[in-house]
């Protein structure tokens, strides 16, 4: 990895769907990045961490649940790095996860809440508006299985 792309933190972020809904959860007010904001689970991708590693154990450490069935949706970069710093999130639907009702578990979110994709494309307070054009591609259901 060349070292400009070494410097891009990598996130990989899960967007829960079902029945037509999708999972976000409200950041904590004691965030340093989009402080109250919605936003979809997930989290930075550790060393020697896959993408989809990396979504199981977020989505786990998040909300409690375990990604089963999950595609990647694709991928966008921090739309604001002078203000926080330079990303590239990769974006997965999950529509399947063991685990039982996703909860808030620690302090990254202060609450969680499903939305139609129509309430979570209206002015709710994303954390990032990039979110917008993945959820409206929510039309067919992931199909990669995790092993």
């Amino acid at each position: 990895m060349a070292d400009s792309e070494s410097s891009v933190r990598q996130i990989s972020l899960a967007i829960l769907v079902r029945d037509g809904r999708i999972l976000l959860g409200r950041r904590s007010s004691a965030r340093k990045t989009h402080p109250n904001m919605w936003d979809v689970i997930g989290g930075h991708v550790e060393p020697s961490e896959t993408l989809e590693e990396t979504l199981i154990r977020e989505v786990h450490e998040e909300i409690g649940v375990t990604p089963i069935s999950f595609m990647k949706l694709g991928a966008s970069s921090e739309p604001n790095p002078e203000v926080n710093g330079t990303a590239m999130y990769h974006i997965f639907a999950v529509n399947r996860w063991d685990g039982g009702e996703p909860v808030a578990l620690g302090d990254e979110h202060s609450q969680i809440r499903w939305f139609t994709i129509e309430e979570a494309c209206q002015e709710i307070g994303l954390a990032l508006q990039e979110y917008k054009a993945f959820f409206r591609t929510l039309t067919s259901e992931p199909t990669h299985t995790s092993s």
